[in-house]
């Protein structure tokens, strides 16, 4: 081999070399899917025995704060009595020993959303639903195709359960419900009421008295 082709080969073994040595060598890692714990993917799975049916949740799209769940809650109002933190998009069934049941929530919009004491006067499974007179002004576009009400369904927006919230005797015109829009849970979005995921609500359904209390922080 004359010198001339062994400077020649040593050029390119040295580009090869310098060509490997930028590559990516290490494997390609593959984003990891969520871990779903199977009491949650149970619990917002669609149930069963519904008048109409209910979607099940697909958990894995839920931030997992939002999902139900016994966390701490020393506070000074009685088991039974249901809190609701309207900044942190959270309600609480007080239960005995400083703890509670937390359900994510959506709230409403800054202005209209409830503060203040009430109480759980009526309870309603797959609930008739109407806009108030506020809403249909508001939104007439929106609102006023069911100024004679909305009939209890799987399309109705106040979802399987609802429980509604009185004060001195009065209506509020403000209700505990389900949503036909899960995506909305942990956000300001709603016309004042409370909204739950509705497996959410129909277990707070079955775990709350009517007259319960209930503090809207």
């Amino acid at each position: 081999m004359n010198l001339l082709r062994i400077r020649d080969f040593a050029l390119v073994a040295s580009t090869a070399s310098l060509l490997a040595a930028c590559a990516t060598t290490a494997p390609i890692q593959q984003t990891a899917a969520p871990l779903i714990n199977p009491v949650d993917a149970m619990r917002y799975a669609a149930p069963l025995n519904e008048k109409f049916p209910v979607a099940p949740i697909d958990v894995a799209k839920v931030d997992p704060q939002y999902l139900r769940q016994i966390v701490d809650f020393p506070t000074s109002e009685p088991p039974g009595t249901v809190v609701v933190d309207t900044t942190n998009r959270f309600l609480y069934l007080v239960q005995e020993d400083g703890k509670a049941l937390r359900y994510g929530v959506g709230v409403g919009k800054e202005g209209l959303e409830f503060k203040g004491t009430a109480n759980i006067a009526l309870k309603r499974e797959w609930p008739r639903w109407t806009p108030t007179q506020d809403m249909i002004k508001r939104e007439p576009e929106r609102y006023a195709q069911w100024s004679g009400g909305m009939e209890g369904g799987a399309e109705n927006p106040l979802g399987p359960r609802a429980l509604y919230l009185f004060k001195d005797g009065k209506d509020t015109l403000f209700r505990i419900h389900g949503t036909t829009q899960p995506e909305t849970i942990g956000t300001a979005v709603s016309s004042g009421c409370i909204r739950l995921m509705n497996q959410d609500v129909i277990d707070l359904y079955g775990r709350v008295p009517q007259g319960a209390n209930v503090v809207v922080l």
